[in-house]
């Protein structure tokens, strides 16, 4: 057995029992990642890399426990690293190198993670596509390569699926983490708010947050429980009582929820359904109350402003705070139609953006405050084709990713689980969303549809190359 089919938890077994060593896994992934870099999954890789597998491997001999110690791991470029460069998937910042870690790697680091690298994003977040000015490659799901791996943790997907990494760091802003989890055939599970602290906090208005990508649900939840600490002075923070990993079993019987209606003018793809009926069948199969109800709102004209006003306010706020102006013509096309979209806009309107998208996260949470889960599709169709958004790039993201943005609002934990891989060989997800601060509970029932065998163990063909 090669050392990537070891899941991320066999792999911290193995290297506590001294079976393995740091070193050995980290040469092995960065073999792996030289080999396949036209899948477009790296920004940057860590120089130290073998440094610091050498320094956990002499903490491993000392005794040390740390919960992620020796094991190799990725960083999304929109983090920031210590000493990694940190473009934030722009060619505007394609030299930059933070002198100090964000809150979420520097706990991922004291747990004794090696950081490989920076996996490859979409510039500053603002695409469901992972294409940018500052690597040659977009990233692609392995198992279609002309096909995109979603964005904006398109290189993170990318990775674990393709045996680049055994888990990565995500974030996700509006299915982020979920829908390249999708299109990878992986689990990608966004927080409840507060959970995982996105300081120093910028808004009041939070909707992004970090997460963990893997192949396996205890993976995922290895990985959330080094990220759940919230920063001193986080306005949201909370804590889980106990550990993610070691309360994968489900207590109690589950009210869910179900629609498949995208909400816009584009119809259900088929797999989509596919997908929903399937969970469905298994979540019935395995006591739970399953109820399809209608969509509580769908995406209409007021929506689709507010969500291009809010989105082209973040962004400005991201890039003034970040790229000089003799630097602005560095931008690609879509970040520079948002920053002009900005230009336009004034007080009020970002404020009546706000309330827009207030009023939408409320209706969702009213439609299923009797319910304990809601399950849709993550996405409204496979992975898309290399230079699909070309037009209206905003419609098209929306029609295809309609499925996912309300958890974020809300605040509500949502995971991305496989579903099926289709006749085309391209693969399809599910989507749960659960209660405020329920999240042990989402991972739990995830849990259980793994073992029950939603989805089948598959990998693509560079799995094995």
């Amino acid at each position: 057995m090669s050392l990537h089919e070891l899941t991320a938890a066999q792999q911290l077994k193995a290297l506590r029992a001294k079976e393995i060593s740091s070193r050995e896994l980290t040469e092995h992934y960065l073999a792996r990642i030289e080999r396949h870099a036209g899948l477009g999954a790296f920004v940057t890789i860590n120089e130290n890399a073998l440094d610091e597998a050498a320094r956990a491997d002499e903490q491993l001999a000392g005794g040390d426990r740390a919960a992620l110690l020796g094991l190799p791991l990725g960083i999304k470029d929109l983090a920031a690293t210590a000493g990694i460069r940190t473009t934030f998937g722009s060619a505007a910042l394609a030299e930059f190198v933070p002198r100090e870690d964000s809150w979420t790697v520097g706990l991922l680091r004291r747990a004794g993670a090696v950081v490989l690298g920076k996996t490859n994003t979409s510039e500053f977040g603002a695409t469901c596509y992972t294409e940018n000015d500052v690597t040659p490659n977009p990233a692609v799901t392995p198992y279609a390569p002309t096909r995109y791996s979603s964005g904006s943790s398109g290189g993170a997907a990318t990775a674990v699926a393709a045996g680049l990494l055994p888990v990565a760091h995500a974030s996700d802003g509006a299915g982020s983490i979920r829908t390249p989890a999708a299109t990878c055939h992986l689990v990608g599970m966004k927080p409840s708010r507060g959970l995982v602290s996105p300081a120093p906090a910028t808004s009041f208005l939070l909707t992004s947050t970090e997460g963990p990508m893997a192949r396996t649900v205890e993976d995922a939840a290895l990985l959330l429980d080094v990220m759940a600490s919230p920063a001193p002075g986080d306005l949201y923070g909370w804590r889980n009582d106990g550990s993610f990993a070691s309360a994968l079993t489900l207590q109690r019987r589950l009210k869910v929820a179900m629609w498949t209606d995208s909400g816009t003018d584009e119809d259900t793809d088929p797999q989509a359904e596919l997908a929903v009926r399937r969970a469905a069948e298994v979540l019935t199969g395995l006591g739970h109350d399953v109820r399809e109800i209608p969509l509580p709102w769908r995406w209409d004209w007021h929506m689709r402003r507010a969500v291009t006003h809010w989105f082209a306010y973040q962004v400005a706020a991201v890039v003034g705070n970040t790229v000089s102006p003799p630097r602005i013509p560095l931008l690609r096309p879509y970040t520079r139609h948002l920053l002009a979209t900005n230009e336009t806009l004034n007080v009020q309107s970002v404020v009546a953006a706000q309330a827009v998208l207030a009023r939408y996260a409320s209706a969702f949470l009213a439609a299923v405050d009797d319910y304990d889960v809601v399950l849709t599709p993550t996405t409204n169709g496979p992975p898309v084709p290399i230079g699909y958004y070309t037009g209206d790039e905003a419609d098209l993201m929306l029609k295809w990713s309609c499925h996912t943005p309300w958890a974020n609002l809300a605040g509500v934990p949502a995971i991305s689980l496989p579903s099926h891989v289709d006749g085309d060989g391209l693969p399809h997800g599910v989507h749960l969303v659960g209660r405020a601060r329920r999240d042990a509970e989402l991972l739990a029932l995830a849990a259980q549809l793994e073992s029950a065998a939603l989805w089948d163990e598959l990998h693509p063909p560079s799995w094995h190359q």
